[in-house]
C-alpha cells in the first residue's frame, strides 16, 4: 500500500463495533458563531509486526476498535487525527499495516507523526503515506497547527549509531540513557513564527503534537527540549489548545493561555512517572490533580475523553475503563483548572504525588 495523503484520504470502509470508545472526541466551541464542531482523536496504536502477516494482536484491535467506533460517533466529527506512533518500529510493513486501518475511516484524516514513526528512515516513508511532517490548515475559524515535535541533536540523529535499526531500537526505550531529547527545532519554529504572523491574536489555536510541548519528566522524555520556546511563539494567542499522545496516560495542564491536553493510546498506559522518579527528577507540578492509571490493568488509562474547549477554557470529561465518570472544568473565579467530579475517591492520589 503506497499513496500519497490525498488518495489515503479517499480510502473508506466500514466496520461495526461496541464498548467504551477507544478514541478521543473533542469539541470545540470557539469557532465561528454556529459553526462549533467536533473532531475525533485516535493516537499511538504501536502496530508491531512480527513475521510474514503477523502482527502483535493487541495493537492491532485496539487500532480496529478506535477506527470503528469512530466511524459509529454522533455527532459525527467533521475529521479525525492520528496523534503518532501508528508504528512500533517504523517498518514498511507496520505503517502500511497501520494505514489500512485507518483507511477504514469515513472522515478526513490529518497525521501527527511519532518518534516510533521516524527514527528508523527519518520519516520518509511516512511523508509518502500522509504527506509533510509539520503543516497547519484552517476549520471553521480556527487555525489547526500540527509539528513534527520529536526531533533531536544533530549528531544524535545523523553521526551516533552504526545502523537505522540501532538508532531506531535506542528512541523506541521508554526509560533509556541512551535516548535523546525531543525538540521542534529552531527551523520549524521559525516556520510556526511566519505561519502565525498572518492569523490575529483572537483566533483559537490548536496544536498537534506528539510529544507534550512542556517538560515533564526527562528521564521518560515525556519532555520537549524547546518546550518555553515554542510556548513563548503561542503565548500572545488568547486562545490556546494543544493536545498530544506520546505518553499513554491522563495529564492536563494551564500555562497561561495554553491548554496541555494528553489523548490516550490505544495500545497500552503507562503509569506516572512520579512512581518511579529518583530523588530529585524533575516532575513538575501539574495545575490539576489528575486521575491515576492502573498500570497493572492493560486497559486502565486507554479509554476516551470529550474535550470541550470553550472560550479558549477547557472543560474534560474522562471515562476509564474501570472508573466512573469525572470532569476537569475551567474555574473562573480562581483562573484555575478543578475537579467538578471525583466519583472514585479511592483512586485519588495525596497531593504531593500530583505533578
Amino acid at each position: 500500500m503506497r499513496m500519497n495523503r490525498r488518495g489515503f484520504l479517499r480510502q473508506t470502509g466500514a466496520v461495526a463495533a461496541a464498548g467504551v470508545l477507544p478514541v478521543s472526541m473533542v469539541r470545540l466551541a470557539f469557532g465561528q458563531e454556529g459553526q462549533d464542531f467536533t473532531f475525533a482523536y485516535i493516537s499511538d496504536s504501536h502496530i508491531q509486526h512480527i513475521r510474514g502477516n503477523e502482527f502483535v494482536r493487541n495493537w492491532d484491535q485496539g487500532l480496529k476498535r478506535a477506527v470503528a467506533e469512530a466511524n459509529l460517533l454522533e455527532p459525527k466529527p467533521d475529521f479525525v487525527v492520528f496523534g503518532g506512533d501508528l508504528a512500533q518500529l517504523g517498518t514498511k510493513a507496520e505503517l502500511d499495516h497501520g494505514a489500512e486501518m485507518l483507511s477504514a475511516l469515513r472522515y478526513p484524516l490529518y497525521a501527527v507523526m511519532g518518534e516510533h514513526d521516524y527514527y528508523l528512515d527519518l520519516g520518509e516513508y511516512w511523508s509518502e503515506l500522509f504527506g509533510d511532517h509539520y503543516y497547519s490548515f484552517d476549520h471553521k475559524g480556527v487555525h489547526f497547527v500540527v509539528l513534527n515535535s520529536v526531533l533531536t541533536y544533530d549528531e544524535w540523529t545523523y553521526h551516533r549509531w552504526e545502523t537505522p535499526e540501532r538508532r531506531m531500537l535506542e528512541m523506541a526505550g521508554l526509560d533509556n540513557p541512551n535516548g535523546s531529547p525531543f525538540m521542534v527545532g529552531e527551523r520549524q519554529r521559525e516556520w510556526l513564527r511566519r505561519d502565525l504572523a498572518r492569523i490575529p491574536r483572537t483566533t483559537p489555536i490548536v496544536v498537534l503534537s506528539h510529544s507534550p510541548l512542556q517538560k515533564i519528566y526527562k528521564g521518560w522524555n515525556f519532555w520537549t527540549e524547546d518546550a518555553e520556546e515554542v510556548q513563548a511563539i503561542l503565548a500572545p494567542f488568547e486562545k490556546v489548545t494543544v493536545l498530544y499522545g506520546h505518553v499513554h496516560q491522563i495529564q492536563y495542564n494551564q500555562i497561561g493561555s495554553i491548554s496541555f491536553h494528553s489523548v490516550m493510546a490505544t495500545a497500552w498506559p503507562w503509569p506516572y512517572p512520579e512512581t518511579y522518579a529518583h530523588s530529585g527528577a524533575y516532575v513538575p507540578v501539574m495545575t490539576v490533580p489528575m486521575n491515576r492509571a492502573d498500570p497493572f490493568n492493560e486497559r486502565d488509562a486507554t479509554g476516551w475523553q470529550f474535550i470541550d474547549v470553550h472560550t479558549g477554557r477547557v472543560a474534560a470529561h474522562y471515562t476509564l475503563y474501570d472508573n466512573k465518570n469525572r470532569t476537569v472544568a475551567y474555574n473562573a473565579a480562581t483562573g484555575r483548572p478543578e475537579d467538578t467530579e471525583y466519583q472514585n475517591p479511592a483512586r485519588r492520589i495525596p497531593p504531593q504525588a500530583h505533578y
